[in-house]
């Protein structure tokens, strides 16, 4: 009995930092980044309360044992920042996050696989532990797919927009600012890049690294195909209008026949839940009541 209190204090214990631990990595943003958000006035999706610093002091403090841990693992990936970054997660902390929930969803799924029974405890412990080890890059995966399908389907509507802001009379500059005020209700990821883009040409970065480094920072081909399109046309010195029309065209029909494929698609893929869950209701149903009249029939035939 006392072994089972213990185990349940400490399954909530790990849970609790592990909860935090992700709240951390969901919502967490930098004083430096507040800090210049204020001052270019240029306000971001999320705010740092001073909730959110307390917390992340009590958890750092809560984990500091698990800092040389972290550190072995940080060594073996060294493509970790790189891979956070894409999915938009992009402060120092956000390493230490990801690393720390690394470590504590393992020993949580242990924990949970004592709670399975005694005969079957080795199995669901390793099935636990694997599945708690891989679970943050699962998580990462998933949320690197989900960020890049948005900023997929909403760059067409963000190269329309800019033709429309250039043919006004706007520079580059204004109209990429411009563009990326009117999509953060519709896009906030492609509105967060576009601003940093903006932050960076006014810190002296030049226009076209500033715009490479949007390229390398979502790694995305649609994106890397805007970027070499804009790289082009103001190298050439080609009206830039023109070249993102043509680019918004070949991109909606891109994304057209996308939709096409995908519902050609639907067919294939309604064959299997048609075979394994609807044909045997429908046979039960239809054949079911003429078994029952046959197996009837026999029984009387054969009294």
């Amino acid at each position: 009995m006392a072994f089972l209190l213990l185990a349940v204090f400490v399954a909530v214990v790990l849970f609790t930092a592990t909860a935090l631990a992700l709240f951390l990595l969901v919502g967490e943003q930098s004083p430096f980044k507040s800090r210049l958000t204020e001052l270019i006035a240029l306000p971001l999706n999320e705010e740092r309360t001073p909730l959110t610093y307390q917390l992340r002091d009590a958890v750092l403090l809560l984990l500091k044992p698990l800092e040389p841990f972290r550190d072995w693992l940080r060594s073996s990936d060294q493509n970790l920042a790189e891979r956070l970054s894409v999915a938009g997660y992009r402060h120092p902390e956000d390493v230490d996050t990801y690393l720390t929930c690394k470590l504590l969803c393992p020993a949580l799924g242990i924990l949970l696989a004592t709670f399975v029974g005694r005969s079957n405890i080795l199995f669901f412990g390793l099935l636990f532990l694997a599945a708690g080890f891989y679970a943050p890059d699962f998580f990462l995966t998933y949320v690197t797919g989900r960020r890049k399908n948005k900023l997929n389907l909403a760059l067409p509507d963000a190269v329309d927009l800019l033709m429309i802001c250039i043919e006004a009379g706007l520079g580059l500059d204004q109209a990429v600012l411009r563009v990326a005020e009117e999509m953060r209700p519709v896009c906030p990821e492609l509105s967060e890049e576009l601003f940093i883009i903006g932050r960076e040409q006014r810190a002296g970065k030049p226009r076209l690294d500033a715009w490479r480094s949007m390229a390398d920072r979502v790694d995305l081909d649609s994106v890397r195909q805007f970027v070499a399109m804009v790289v082009q046309t103001e190298k050439l010195g080609t009206p830039i209008a023109r070249a993102l029309g043509t680019f918004a065209d070949t991109m909606r029909t891109t994304r057209l026949m996308r939709a096409e494929e995908n519902a050609a698609k639907t067919t294939i893929k309604l064959v299997f839940p048609l075979v394994l869950f609807i044909f045997p209701a429908i046979f039960i149903v239809l054949l079911g009541p003429s078994v029952i009249i046959l197996f009837q029939s026999l029984g009387g035939n054969a009294r």
